[in-house]
């Protein structure tokens, strides 16, 4: 279920990254962007896991 949970993040993150770019998301440490076949492409790593990390602490304190 974490994998699944996972990718599933994964897509989200990737589709609202052009609006979450603008709060710092997708240039973090760990995040991965190289350039090929004429297009960017970035695999968020470093903001999915802050963004997963804040989501799991919201949990914890209202749980």
């Amino acid at each position: 279920m974490n994998l699944l949970g996972f990718l599933i993040g994964s897509a989200v993150l990737t589709l609202l990254l052009p609006w979450l770019s603008k709060f710092g998301f997708g240039r973090m440490p760990g995040d991965l962007r190289w350039r090929m076949f004429g297009k960017v492409w970035l695999l968020p790593l470093g903001s999915l896991g802050l963004l997963w990390l804040g989501l799991w602490l919201l949990d914890r304190l209202l749980g």
